[in-house]
């Protein structure tokens, strides 16, 4: 178990949170950029704000993805994720519980669009990934890495 976890906090999923204009078409230009340079968006989600839109996404490829933004004038910040690989839906409630037991404030939660694998997963921003990823491994969830979820 300490491998997993140590793995994780060496190689963690990255999310990127691109800010985009509150117009037509804008997300489809993003997704259209990264379809054209072979970047899969893996996880998404997305939160519309007064003056614009904040697309989280998780994607195989966070080097060139990194690259077509800033080459396209697509601004946006970066930051780790714990990602939690799941058999199917029925371990939610278990992932939760881990967290309350360890006493873990959740910021926000969203899951995964597909996997290499075809397997379940769930993106999570929280208060102390470190603490919840013992507290997920200990109650038996893998902790995913960015390599887990590249193609």
């Amino acid at each position: 178990m300490g491998s997993k976890t140590s793995a994780a906090r060496h190689d963690p999923v990255r999310q990127f949170s691109v800010f985009t204009e509150n117009r037509v078409g804008r997300l489809h230009d993003l997704t259209s950029l990264f379809k054209a340079h072979n970047v899969h968006i893996m996880a998404l989600t997305i939160l519309d704000t007064t003056d614009c839109a904040i697309d989280r996404l998780i994607v195989d490829d966070p080097d060139k993805a990194r690259e077509l933004m800033v080459n396209n004038d697509f601004p946006y910040s970066e930051c780790a994720v714990l990602a939690v690989d799941l058999a199917d839906e029925s371990e939610l409630n278990g992932v939760l519980a881990a967290l309350l037991e360890a006493e873990i404030n959740i910021h926000y939660i969203y899951s995964f669009i597909k996997r290499p694998e075809g397997r379940c997963a769930l993106a999570m921003n929280v208060e102390d990934a470190e603490v919840a990823s013992q507290a997920l491994a200990q109650r038996g969830f893998r902790i995913l890495t960015q390599s887990d979820i590249s193609r």
